[in-house]
């Protein structure tokens, strides 16, 4: 009886996984591209399929929609590199206020990568359906994810006195809003430093009780 070789099926193995993982590159790349120049809506699976040269049939198996291509394109460029860099400032600070503050790292990060990464998909793309039902999934992400910083601010009694919990939830998700980044950098012609220094000061005078 012949042995089958071990270190041959986990080489196979590997080999598989590396080209799934390249064919995944390639489909986003591609569709990155396309959205970029034509705008999500006027885009198919089947010429994203074509530009990356794959079928269609290994587009739907790998994201199941244009919407899940979109989706992983978003997450790639939020939560990407930058964001677990500013992400990870906070492991191990106990201070809430200071926890506060470093929120204003973190969103900078998020919206310097997606301007970098999506700018120019945005701009083809302002008013695709499909774009705007995303960015409503990621916004309630965003604003769950500070959740815990404000729970944190509570009981240590720093909250502000005149703010219920809900209230400053949603001014703190305001303030870290992209429009406010987009108008203040994008379109005022601050620097991202600025706009993070002007964030963490201005969540502080906001939120904190003095």
């Amino acid at each position: 009886m012949k042995l089958s070789n071990p270190l041959k099926r986990s080489y196979s193995s590997d080999r598989r996984t590396q080209g799934a993982a390249a064919t995944k590159e390639a489909v986003l790349m591609a569709a990155r591209d396309l959205f970029s120049r034509h705008g999500i809506d006027r885009v198919t699976v089947a010429q994203v399929g074509e530009r990356a040269g794959v079928a269609a049939s290994t587009v739907y198996a790998l994201f199941k929609s244009k919407e899940g291509i979109l989706r992983e394109l978003m997450q790639m460029a939020l939560f990407g590199s930058k964001f677990r860099t500013a992400q990870s400032l906070l492991d191990g600070v106990t201070d809430p206020v200071r926890r506060l503050e470093l929120t204003a790292h973190v969103a900078r990060a998020i919206y310097e990568s997606e301007s970098e990464e999506l700018g120019l998909l945005r701009g083809a793309s302002g008013f695709s359906p499909v774009l705007k039902n995303l960015e409503e999934e990621f916004e309630s992400m965003r604003l769950n994810m500070q959740e815990e910083r404000l729970r944190k601010l509570r009981a240590a009694k720093r909250l502000k006195a005149t703010l219920t919990f809900k209230e400053a939830q949603r001014l703190m998700w305001m303030y870290t809003s992209r429009d406010v980044y987009r108008m203040l950098v994008q379109q005022g012609g601050w620097t991202p430093e600025r706009y993070q220094a002007w964030l963490a000061d201005t969540l502080v005078a906001e939120l904190v009780r003095r």
